[in-house]
């Protein structure tokens, strides 16, 4: 009785290690957003994948960077955010409710929502779509090597962006930004005069670095860098609607798709 009571509980025993296994996610993973898993801690990486015309191959499903909580705690080594006085000021009194990307509007550039997001990579063009806020995406201009010159009289979320290789590098210059978005939720601000040039490099297949310098000499007294290194994620971006805030809604008339009068 006692030797077939031990086999019992050896045997339960085994059991619930084979069931806590086959319930728990796998071993090593990180769990990423909206249940996304990024590749095994400690996996060996395949080197990073070139495209037909032998440029490095950005594509993929990217956890996004952490640029979008506190700027401060994202700075490359070595480097320091300074503020001018208004702008030190406006960032303490700011509060979490009133930030633009809580409620459903583009977070800007370097930020961007706090979702996973995609590359599409083309001689081109490349496109940068976020899952987050109202699915926004962002065309990097590989065609041209100039801005737009009326910029300043239409000012947007996410700027006019032009890229370029730099050897492994993709190098995206932008310019072009309304005073709208927050840089962080922290509430740092930036100015229409904002102007920032980002380094994306694929280190390996499951690792893309961003590196972005910030220029707005209208809110910072000097330049100044941040860093992020983002895992690839196994999953698709999945739909993410918020943008059911139409505020013209009461001053639509009558019904869609009668003629009206001519004023």
């Amino acid at each position: 009785m006692k030797k077939n009571l031990i086999g019992l509980i050896a045997e339960g025993a085994i059991i619930a290690v084979i069931l806590s296994t086959s319930l728990s996610p796998a071993a090593g993973q990180e769990s990423g957003n909206a249940g996304v898993t990024a590749a095994p801690k400690g996996a060996p990486h395949a080197p990073t994948p070139k495209t037909a015309d032998g440029k490095p191959d950005l594509t993929g499903v990217w956890r996004p960077q952490p640029f979008t909580n506190d700027f401060t705690k994202v700075l490359a080594p070595g480097e320091t955010m300074e503020m001018l006085p208004w702008a030190a000021k406006l960032t303490a009194a700011r509060m979490s409710k009133d930030d633009p990307e809580a409620n459903c509007l583009p977070a800007g550039v370097p930020r961007t929502a706090p979702y996973p997001w995609k590359i599409i990579q083309t001689p081109s063009v490349i496109v940068f779509l976020f899952e987050g806020n109202i699915h926004s995406y962002r065309q990097i201009f590989m065609d041209r090597q100039d801005h737009p010159k009326n910029l300043v009289d239409n000012p947007t979320w996410y700027g006019d962006s032009i890229g370029k290789w730099d050897k492994d590098t993709l190098v995206v210059d932008t310019i072009g930004f309304n005073d709208k978005f927050w840089f962080d939720f922290a509430g740092h601000p930036h100015t229409e005069q904002l102007h920032t040039i980002e380094r994306y490099r694929r280190i390996d297949m499951e690792t893309l670095e961003d590196r972005v310098t910030v220029i707005d000499p209208g809110a910072y007294t000097k330049p100044f860098t941040l860093l992020s290194v983002m895992p690839r994620l196994h999953e698709e971006l999945m739909e993410y609607i918020c943008s059911e805030n139409n505020r013209d809604v009461p001053h639509i008339l009558g019904k869609d798709g009668v003629d009206k009068p001519v004023r």
